[in-house]
């Protein structure tokens, strides 16, 4: 059921402006980071777009640098939280959006799945030394407000500082 859903959710982006249906503002107390590891390092991705293309072509929106990865190995949708309207997540669906499917597929947290909702930490595996973590922040504190750790102060009392005389 879930595949059936995600093709539909991809056929209709390809056939719309996504900008314009699936336009959601970021919640300014949640980001959503994808780091990379791949054949050239460690790369961040900060996620804001609603549709990210995930591969090795140089038209990839994220490329990987790997002769494992295919051209076009994994789309990444935004989709809006049920409960909350201005809240969103991502789901990483393999393959290209037209629904062609990449040569080696994903794990998601060792499992080979065909499509997953990200959630906080979940570990996307594209091929040998080729991964990703997924990464949903969010800030508690509210603009004009400070953390008490900030004004920590330790006090040391003088004589635990003095070296033991033999």
């Amino acid at each position: 059921m879930q595949e059936k859903d995600t093709q539909q959710i991809l056929a209709y982006q390809s056939s719309t402006n996504c900008s314009n249906h699936l336009s959601m503002a970021a919640q300014p107390n949640e980001n959503h980071l994808l780091i990379i590891e791949d054949d050239q390092g460690r790369k961040e991705f900060p996620l804001e777009n609603p549709v990210y293309s995930i591969g090795r072509d140089r038209n990839c929106n994220i490329r990987l640098i790997s002769q494992f990865v295919s051209r076009h190995h994994a789309t990444l949708v935004r989709l809006r939280r049920m409960n909350n309207s201005n809240s969103y997540y991502y789901r990483i669906v393999d393959g290209d959006p037209k629904g062609k499917p990449s040569s080696n597929g994903l794990m998601i947290n060792g499992r080979k799945m065909l499509a997953h909702d990200l959630k906080n930490e979940d570990e996307i595996v594209f091929g040998p030394q080729v991964r990703a973590i997924y990464y949903l922040l969010k800030n508690s504190q509210r603009s004009g407000q400070t953390d008490a750790s900030e004004y920590d102060i330790t006090l040391i009392n003088p004589g635990m500082t003095e070296e033991e005389e033999d």
